[in-house]
């Protein structure tokens, strides 16, 4: 009997499921939408709509303690590999600088996300079935936030472009030029 057994298992032991149920939902709250597997979207959905109302409790209208009670309650779920911050190479003697790391989602859940839902008591997702995958005809779904309130996102700059041409990523290193191996070894000869 399986009495009381609610969740799926996906053939998978409990800490590679976790991490899977981690990353789907990590890259939901990145991209605002993912294609997975029907199966998949169905067992990340209630995970998603608990991250967002508790978003949502948290929100500008919380008091201080809330606030960080809230964040502490969707850190302890989503980021446990994840750093808010991140070391970016500076070109100055004084080592590294640091900046936001991009892959961090919950000041994306809290800032961007929740206001969206404001006024709205649940269902925040959609699943939308795109057919069976070709290969093994398991039916994918395009699983994606729902329409919200606009809200007035802060402006972030374009990222600048390096040295080489390529472009930064976003919110880390910008005006910082990435130089090659070889120029540092011409330049400390020049140096000397």
């Amino acid at each position: 009997m399986r009495h009381r057994k609610a969740l799926r298992k996906f053939g998978l032991p409990s800490d590679q499921r976790k991490a899977l149920l981690k990353g789907l939902t990590r890259n939901l709250l990145l991209n605002d939408r993912i294609i997975t597997t029907e199966v998949r979207a169905k067992e990340v959905r209630p995970i998603v709509e608990k991250l967002v109302t508790l978003a949502r409790k948290g929100g500008a209208d919380a008091s201080i303690l809330d606030k960080v009670h809230y964040r502490r309650l969707v850190r302890r779920f989503l980021d446990s590999n994840v750093d808010e911050f991140v070391k970016v190479a500076n070109n100055t003697k004084a080592g590294h600088k640091v900046a936001r790391n991009p892959y961090y989602v919950v000041p994306r859940l809290f800032e961007e996300i929740a206001p969206r839902y404001k006024n709205r008591p649940g269902g925040y997702t959609r699943i939308t079935k795109i057919g069976a995958r070709r290969g093994d005809g398991a039916p994918m779904v395009e699983f994606s936030f729902v329409e919200g309130d606009e809200v007035a996102v802060a402006e972030t700059t374009a990222p600048t472009a390096t040295s080489d041409g390529r472009k930064a990523l976003p919110g880390l290193a910008r005006g910082v030029e990435k130089r090659s191996h070889l120029a540092k070894m011409a330049r400390a000869r020049k140096n000397k």
